[in-house]
């Protein structure tokens, strides 16, 4: 179940986690884009522990905090949708104290379909999205006593193995084409971290 102490108390977790794969993610990033994957979230989480104190009481509360403070971070493109995906996860959580797993997985449909619509990525195309349906998939069909967070990561390294002989579709990295092939991802990879550290 996820509640706002739960949320909380996983958000310095986060911050940790993305400042310790920033080198790791700006490596990945320079080889299918502008090498600033890492120092965006880097950012992001700095500016979100900022924001820990006085954090709200509340899941959309706590959502749309992380939201705002990576809304100061960066301009780049997932910083942006790291952005709108608290911000629709904010909007999806009013009035909800907490969620069960089948929630959660109903609020990553939400977070897909918004975050598709924005960038123009559909499923399919190797990115950060794949990542998201293959967790979301995972969870849907999960029994309400099963270890969400474990089949979270499971589902997240299952993506990035069935992904990583694929080409990227979408982005600076599409122009790469076949260059892309054998290479995972730097989102999905970002996505693994953060789901790990949860």
């Amino acid at each position: 179940m996820l509640d706002a102490i739960v949320l909380a108390r996983a958000v310095p977790r986060w911050c940790a986690a993305m400042h310790a794969a920033a080198p790791e993610l700006n490596a990945l990033d320079g080889r299918l884009g502008d090498a600033d994957l890492g120092a965006t979230l880097d950012k992001c989480a700095t500016l979100m522990e900022q924001a820990l104190p006085g954090l709200p009481d509340s899941l959309e509360g706590i959502f749309k905090r992380c939201a705002q403070a990576s809304a100061k971070a960066s301009g780049s493109s997932f910083g942006t949708l790291l952005t709108v995906a608290l911000m629709t996860a904010g909007k999806h959580c009013a009035g909800r104290e907490s969620l069960s797993t089948q929630d959660v997985a109903a609020l990553l449909s939400e977070v897909i379909a918004t975050l598709s619509a924005r960038g123009g990525a559909a499923l399919g195309d190797k990115t950060v999205l794949d990542g998201l349906d293959a967790i979301q998939r995972a969870l849907s069909g999960a029994a309400a006593d099963a270890p969400a967070l474990a089949l979270a990561g499971a589902a997240v390294r299952e993506s990035l193995d069935a992904f990583r002989d694929k080409p990227n579709r979408i982005g600076r990295a599409r122009m790469f084409a076949d260059k892309t092939i054998g290479l995972d991802d730097p989102g999905m990879v970002a996505l693994q971290r953060m789901v790990d550290t949860l």
